[in-house]
């Protein structure tokens, strides 16, 4: 693991656990307001965790932007680029998100898997 990535995980790391902080302390006293799915704490939790910083900012704050009455809502499951490299080596994993391609090259919908962790 080299330098650039592990300041990028040591970044990641400390928004998600706020995320989850809110998720869990805050977001069940104020009820389910939100106006899509998944929430718009989840939507900018998947982005933190799978996107690039500057990416999952500027989507998050759109997507809490969005979420008011003059919005329609509805589902909405982030979108991200990726290039995904072919691993010839199989090992048991635990499936944390399913990505879905779009029609553009290397854009994937990301749903979350019931079984991630």
């Amino acid at each position: 693991m080299n330098i650039l990535s592990t300041l990028k995980t040591n970044l990641k790391k400390p928004l998600i656990n706020s995320i989850e902080f809110y998720q869990k302390f805050i977001s069940p006293m104020l009820g389910s307001n939100c106006r899509y799915y998944p929430s718009c704490s989840e939507y900018a939790k998947i982005e933190f965790d799978q996107d690039t910083l500057p990416r999952a900012f500027a989507k998050s704050a759109l997507r809490i932007l969005r979420c008011n009455q003059l919005f329609k809502g509805g589902i909405e499951y982030p979108v991200i680029k990726k290039e995904i490299k072919p691993n010839i080596l199989i090992k048991k994993t635990n499936i944390k998100y399913w990505l879905i391609p779009t029609k553009k090259k290397h854009h994937y919908i990301i749903i979350k898997a019931e079984n991630g962790k």
